[in-house]
């Protein structure tokens, strides 16, 4: 399928801002989340490598990128990025790269993400119990695999309303538990209740993306939860993951049975999202919802931020 012609094209000076653009740097808070949430609670509880944290950041933001590159290579391919798409215009539809630059972008990233993850489980190995190296192996294959296949392919899942569920693995459950357990070599109730809260915020993010392009995924037969729903629908169903995932982190807290007002200081973060979730219910105009992408990214990263800082605080002062 040839890629839609876009008449106001971005406009670059050098390739390499050209490939800075395409790997979209805002996304990559929200991916750094889950990891220095698992990475901090794992060094609270007086287990931590640093060569192993700093690994299993690059990871996750190599993967990050490749998923970027996938969707942008991805939708251009199915038509999916045209004129009718509200958000910022992407970089393979602008006609800054393509198809087949961004699918070289791909290969370098899949590669670079596997030597990383293979780096890590190397690293790991020695405090790994016998046969969790070949866990994680799969596990590192799976999430190549996702962050290509969310848009790539005739069975792409993005386009079948599983995207949300990913998000809510990868980002959330692997990202988080995957850190802990690679650093601790156990995993803890904490744990698992903040990779629920982060997983549910980064799915936040991707339907808030696909509420704001129902009509234009419907008619490129682009079938998200969002749009199998309905827009009155995925609205409530947004504030309902959003408010859950902020509530996931108080058993997390009250877990750790240490000074728990030093965790006051989320509740910034905490009113911050909540007064968007109003908003996003009270409005009625799909196009208006973009900006509230960047907040809701940002917002979870500034969650993850303030949860890490009480920890370290905590962890101090105590």
């Amino acid at each position: 399928m040839l890629v839609p012609k876009v008449e106001n094209k971005m406009k670059y000076n050098s390739p390499f801002k050209i490939w800075i653009r395409a790997a979209r740097l805002r996304t990559l808070p929200l991916a750094a989340s889950g990891i220095l949430c698992g990475v901090t609670l794992a060094w609270f509880q007086g287990m931590w490598s640093l060569a192993l944290s700093a690994l299993a950041l690059l990871t996750a933001l190599l993967l990050q990128i490749l998923s970027n590159f996938s969707n942008d290579y991805g939708d251009a391919q199915k038509g999916t990025d045209n004129e009718h798409r509200v958000g910022p215009q992407r970089t393979v539809q602008s006609g800054a790269l393509s198809l087949s630059q961004m699918k070289r972008g791909m290969v370098v990233m899949a590669v670079a993400s596997m030597v990383s993850g293979l780096l890590l489980i190397v690293l790991a190995l020695r405090s790994f119990p016998q046969g969790a190296w070949l866990f994680f192996a799969l596990l590192g294959l799976l999430s190549v695999a996702a962050a290509i296949l969310y848009t790539v392919g005739k069975r792409a899942y993005g386009y079948h309303g599983l995207g949300d569920v990913m998000v809510f693995i990868f980002f959330g459950l692997v990202s988080v538990l995957g850190a802990y357990y690679l650093n601790a070599a156990c995993i803890s109730i904490e744990a698992v209740f903040v990779a629920i809260g982060i997983g549910l915020l980064s799915s936040g993010v991707l339907n808030l993306n696909n509420m704001r392009d129902i009509d234009n995924d419907l008619t490129s037969g682009k079938k998200t939860l969002a749009a199998k729903m309905g827009f009155k629908r995925a609205k409530i169903y947004h504030s309902v993951i959003v408010l859950g995932g902020i509530i996931c982190f108080y058993p997390a807290i009250m877990g750790l049975h240490q000074k728990v007002w030093f965790f006051a200081i989320m509740l910034l973060p905490i009113a911050f999202l909540s007064a968007d979730v109003d908003r996003i219910l009270k409005t009625k105009n799909k196009a208006t919802l973009d900006p509230y992408l960047k907040k809701l990214s940002i917002g979870t990263f500034f969650l993850s931020i303030t949860f890490v800082v009480a920890l370290v605080i905590t962890h101090l002062v105590w």
